[in-house]
């Protein structure tokens, strides 16, 4: 097989250092049960980033659950109408860490308040810029990327990422890996921005509501949070379950399903090759396994 470890990455956007919400788990070639990295373990969004540059695994697929990129192709633009609107992936991810430079912990308060950039998001207290809507209209859900439009056709139902309201909302945590993104400095290949190396370890993003439902669940049944539904997930995928019972919660469950779904997954060649990905793939980028 092509990659020696899978590593699926629950991210979080929310405000300070430490998150519940930051999961990390491993799955080897094979069928043995994933595993968590540091379980107990709080993590910063710094110290992933560390990890990344300096403990991973030779050779390893790397799922973050984030957007690696906003909507380009229904305007021709990131933020159409404004300057400094970026022509492509990287240039988004520097953008926003210059911008957010003084914003601790990865924070992206600095961009989502700034004086043009907020005029294309959805904000709390009814805050909602002129450039927010899809076709140039106010409201509705947002702008979206082909690849969340994909996920809608398998069934989910993604938010954009201009959207930062709301306990679903992905916004945040997607600008927030803008800049870890950005501060991986080339060091790890970011596919499909990145063209997928024939060696080495590479970075994609997931959605792990694909894992589940790549597991026999529904995107409305996506969470798990006891280990008997974990482990029933994870045996339709092939997997050896998790040595343990009683309850998890979603962050790790889901950490942990999508590690094993994306070892069996990484071998597919179709998930690789989308319909449509060279006119987006340095602009928007793609979901790893959206069809």
């Amino acid at each position: 097989m092509r990659f020696s470890r899978f590593v699926a990455i629950d991210w979080s956007g929310a405000a300070g250092e430490r998150h519940r919400g930051i999961a990390l788990a491993m799955a080897q070639p094979g069928d043995g049960a994933p595993e968590l990295v540091r379980p107990g373990h709080r993590w910063s969004r710094g110290e992933v980033l560390d990890w990344l540059l300096d403990e991973l695994p030779a050779d390893s697929l790397v799922g973050l659950d984030l957007g690696m990129s906003l909507p380009f192709a229904d305007a021709g633009a990131f933020f159409p109408g404004w300057i400094e609107s970026p022509a492509d992936a990287r240039a988004l991810w520097a953008l926003v860490d210059r911008i957010c430079a003084d914003d601790p912990h990865l924070g992206v308060s600095s961009f989502v308040d700034h004086p043009e950039a907020s005029a294309y998001f959805r904000r709390h207290g009814g805050r909602e810029g002129a450039g927010f809507g899809a076709n140039g209209k106010p409201g509705g859900r947002g702008r979206f990327r082909r690849t969340e439009h994909a996920q809608e056709r398998m069934g989910c139902r993604p938010y954009s990422n201009f959207n930062l309201i709301g306990a679903a909302q992905v916004g945040k945590g997607s600008l927030s890996g803008m800049r870890v993104l950005h501060r991986l400095g080339g060091a790890l290949p970011v596919w499909p921005v990145d063209p997928l190396p024939a060696a080495g370890s590479v970075v994609v993003e997931i959605y792990t509501s694909l894992a589940a439902i790549a597991a026999g669940r529904s995107a409305g049944r996506s969470k798990m949070r006891d280990h008997a539904a974990l482990n029933a997930a994870l045996a339709v995928l092939g997997s050896m379950p998790v040595a343990a019972g009683g309850p998890i919660d979603d962050h790790r469950s889901d950490a942990l399903l999508t590690a094993a779904w994306l070892r069996r997954a990484a071998s597919s060649p179709q998930l690789w090759m989308p319909a449509g990905l060279a006119e987006i793939a340095q602009t928007e980028g793609w979901t790893f396994g959206a069809t």
